[in-house]
């Protein structure tokens, strides 16, 4: 079932109930995830979240993803594109406000914590302004915290062919709550010289399966609870 909004046509999605936006990044992931791991992620819970909702033919869409987030504290390392928070959340305010014209809802799928702040601040205004909108997370974090195996499990999972296992390495396995302070004045390069918080050792397409189901049927059970 295709569920990407931009192969639509504008009579298609007359009548539509949800769209739901990947919200990813374009950032560092080590020395073995691409830059674009994030964005991956949320599309891959976007998508299968539309289809277990019922997907076009119940009204429900899946945008482009927006790739580009806020990722300043991965700015040391090469190949890292960010557009701050002020950028995104005002992109996100006004992206809304464009889908809200022909669309009930608009459900932002996030998958890189650095983007918080930015989306926190535009549904916060949006809301108040009467958009139906909301924002969810594709909680990666249970076992580490950024590239480590979590993350690179769903990466063998949904896109094994980018993964370049041979290089993946160990970096800072501290909790976020002891390394925060230092992150925060330096950045990720401040902690971690690869990049890496948490150990991809152990790392499985399998376990990456089960991740995900975990977080689609998560983000599935709380729309489906607010949808007419």
């Amino acid at each position: 079932m295709t569920v990407g909004l931009a192969a639509a046509t504008s009579r298609e999605t007359i009548g539509a109930r949800v769209v739901l936006v990947p919200v990813g990044s374009t950032e560092q992931h080590g020395p073995h995830l691409p830059l674009e791991t994030d964005t991956l992620i949320a599309t891959a819970v976007a998508e299968a979240v539309a289809r277990r909702l019922g997907g076009p033919g119940e009204g429900v869409w899946v945008a482009p993803a927006l790739s580009y987030g806020s990722s300043g504290e991965h700015q040391s390392f090469p190949g890292t594109t960010s557009i701050g928070t002020e950028a995104l959340r005002f992109v996100v305010v006004e992206l809304v406000r464009s889908l809200r014209t022909w669309v009930d809802r608009v459900v932002l799928v996030n998958a890189h914590g650095g983007n918080l702040v930015a989306l926190r601040g535009a549904v916060d205004q949006l809301v108040g302004e009467g958009h139906a909108v909301q924002w969810v997370a594709c909680a990666t974090e249970e076992v580490d915290l950024h590239a480590g195996r979590t993350e690179t499990s769903l990466l063998l999972h949904l896109a094994p062919h980018l993964v370049r296992l041979e290089m993946a390495e160990a970096g800072d396995c501290r909790p976020l709550s002891e390394i925060l302070p230092t992150l925060v004045r330096g950045g990720v390069a401040a902690v971690s010289a690869n990049g890496v918080l948490g150990d991809p050792t152990g790392a499985t397409g399998d376990e990456g399966r089960t991740v995900l189901e975990a977080m689609v049927s998560d983000i599935t059970g709380r729309l489906a609870a607010v949808l007419p």
